[in-house]
């Protein structure tokens, strides 16, 4: 299975460039009550989708994943961060992925709104993974052919909204070019405290270096054993460095991670009980 290792430390040394306050002539209407309005669908994962279980606290991928998601909480601290783009450099490396279970990650959390919208309008795959239909969805509302409340579900028993990428386009990049598409993923931080953005690969296309400029931070996900240094090194060279929150390195051995998780809860079992039993011998 996969492994999440994060590299969020140099975030914490360098200011974000926050652009959240829209005009208020570019306000879209009924944001601040958007959450009322969504419908909600049940939770069913696709078969073969990975998903974090929070009924497993203690599963190593899910802690992956939690830890991610502290690290982002903390950097939400420091500097208003709400929106992040999560991309890759090339095809197949956990992109997707990645943005499902840190979404479902920050949704465990009470009162904590989070949005999963699928901005990879070339090879939309969130539809697919929750099986809820693709429109309306984010280009439908970018086209003005559907209210945003309708674009978005909310995944029953849980803080968690989706909002699928909406009907093809012919062009994706004049798509995101457009007005409409930055005030949206401004605007969204008013009804969510996280917005996470799945978008095409870095190198493939310049989506994401385009919604890289939009939102308030951008995370790389790479795969261990797949992705070359000369493709991390292209890749982080294409986007606007001091937007770049950190890596997210995807793809380790399961062994790997029951060791380290393994060692840590026995370790806490052990010393647990030691300290309830010398309580004991103390009474």
């Amino acid at each position: 299975m996969s492994r999440v290792h994060d590299a969020l430390g140099r975030a914490e040394r360098s200011a974000v460039d926050v652009r959240r306050t829209a005009p208020v002539a570019s306000r879209i209407p009924g944001m601040e009550n958007l959450l009322q309005d969504v419908q909600e669908v049940p939770y069913t994962p696709a078969p073969g989708v990975f998903v974090i279980d929070p009924s497993r606290p203690r599963d190593a991928h899910g802690e992956e994943f939690r830890t991610l998601r502290t690290r982002l909480n903390h950097l939400q601290k420091l500097n208003p961060i709400h929106s992040v783009v999560v991309t890759s450099s090339c095809p197949a490396e956990g992109k997707s992925f990645t943005a499902l279970n840190l979404a479902l990650a920050e949704a465990q959390l009470a009162d904590n709104p989070t949005l999963l919208a699928d901005f990879d309008f070339r090879r939309p795959v969130l539809h697919n993974m929750f099986q809820i239909d693709r429109t309306p969805g984010a280009t439908d509302v970018l086209l003005d052919n559907a209210p945003l409340a309708t674009a978005i579900k909310k995944v029953a028993g849980t803080n968690l909204y989706v909002m699928p990428a909406g009907r093809s386009v012919l062009n994706p990049l004049e798509m995101l070019n457009l007005g409409a598409t930055k005030s949206l993923v401004e605007q969204l931080p008013l009804a969510f405290n996280w917005v996470v953005l799945d978008s095409p690969p870095l190198l493939f296309a310049a989506d994401a270096n385009l919604l890289s400029t939009i939102a308030d931070g951008t995370i790389l996900v790479v795969r261990i054993g797949v992705t070359t240094i000369d493709s991390v090194t292209r890749a982080m060279q294409s986007l606007c460095e001091n937007n770049v929150l950190g890596i997210v390195a995807n793809g380790a051995r399961a062994g790997e991670l029951y060791s380290k998780y393994t060692y840590y809860y026995s370790s806490y079992y052990y010393k647990e009980k030691k300290e309830q039993k010398e309580e004991a011998e103390e009474q």
